[in-house]
């Protein structure tokens, strides 16, 4: 007699398998291309609109600089930033001064990088920026945007460009607001707070309270870390140099955080932020292709280097040889030379 031989049931156990990998591809295939779209309207929204903000880009008189090498594409040359954070929270009155002030020098092809903290309190004279009164160094973004809007980061970019002799290819502003969302997103930022940090002013909504030690900060906190200063609480106060030092610390590390970012939910997230709080002059396809490649540009090594000066009411002074010591080590980084000193008259 022959026995029927039963074959395992496999068959449905499988094809629920299949279907459920199909289903999680698609979804995945889905949710790529949404992010491919939310990224290019991150980039739309942010980069320059008007193809006339690339013209002069650098602001620097061609005459006095030297090429020493010749780079085309738009990953294989140095790219120059001048990057500030405003404060536009309610009680700020809305100046749009420029609390952070940085200079920023990254070189693709060597992996390095240069960035210089501008102290917001250094003197810009009329000399030097053409005004008829000196300013400090926070003041002229606002005053180029309540001229007008669509050029003030062009006219920024360029007047700083001039005065200090090095080409400064973009611009970037971002809002403080959008800095605190970042480090929330990212989980907070593991600082070493130096000293107590007290400071109350209800009148713009500061409420600074640190103490002392390592500590997790979240995105609130690490603001008022970086902006902290005066305290009318009885703890030390900060100089604008400690300050400046601050800000390269925690700039530091939210790149870090931002070229480990994995996964598509995270960058959806982030994407959001920065497409609410940045813009920059930075044309659309370079910011594409930037953003694309952002593993590559990070740099293996950073120089960041501090100004040290004197306060002389109201202004920082700072030394012409150690100004001109910090511009050309971020000139070395573009890999120009020049051949007349930063204008100190």
């Amino acid at each position: 007699m022959n026995k029927r031989i039963k074959k395992p049931r496999l068959r449905k156990p499988i094809v629920i398998s299949l279907m459920i990998f199909g289903l999680l591809a698609a979804s995945v295939s889905v949710y790529a291309a949404f992010i491919y779209n939310k990224v290019n309207q991150t980039i739309n929204h942010i980069a320059a609109q008007d193809p006339s903000v690339r013209q002069n880009q650098s602001g620097v008189n061609v005459n006095n600089i030297i090429p020493v090498q010749h780079v085309t594409k738009a990953l294989n040359k140095p790219i120059t930033f001048l990057l500030a954070a405003v404060d536009e929270r309610e009680g700020s009155d809305g100046s749009l001064n420029t609390d952070v002030l940085m200079l920023a020098s990254v070189n693709p092809i060597s992996h390095q990088a240069t960035i210089v903290s501008i102290p917001r309190d250094l003197e810009i004279t009329s000399a030097k920026s053409g005004l008829e009164t000196s300013h400090k160094a926070n003041y002229f973004y606002a005053y180029n945007y309540n001229k007008n809007k669509q050029t003030a980061l062009m006219e920024t970019k360029k007047m700083f460009s001039d005065i200090y002799q090095v080409p400064i290819d973009y611009m970037a502003i971002i809002n403080f607001e959008g800095f605190r969302r970042l480090v929330d997103q990212f989980g907070g930022m593991m600082i070493d707070v130096e000293m107590d940090m007290r400071y109350e002013d209800d009148s713009d909504g500061t409420h600074i309270h640190l103490n002392r030690g390592s500590q997790l900060l979240d995105g609130k906190q690490v603001l008022d870390y970086v902006r902290y200063r005066k305290s009318n609480l009885g703890t030390a106060e900060s100089s604008d140099i400690e300050r400046n030092q601050r800000e390269q610390l925690v700039l530091n590390q939210l790149l870090d955080k931002m070229t480990s970012l994995n996964g598509l939910a995270a960058w959806g997230k982030v994407l959001d932020i920065i497409g609410e709080t940045i813009k920059t002059d930075v044309p659309a396809d370079e910011l594409r292709t930037y953003m694309s490649s952002y593993r590559d540009l990070k740099p293996s090594a950073v120089n960041f280097i501090h100004l040290d000066g004197e306060w002389e009411s109201p202004y920082i002074v700072i030394k012409e040889k150690d100004l001109d010591n910090a511009m050309e080590a971020l000139r070395g980084q573009t890999g120009l030379v020049i051949d007349s000193p930063v204008r100190t008259d």
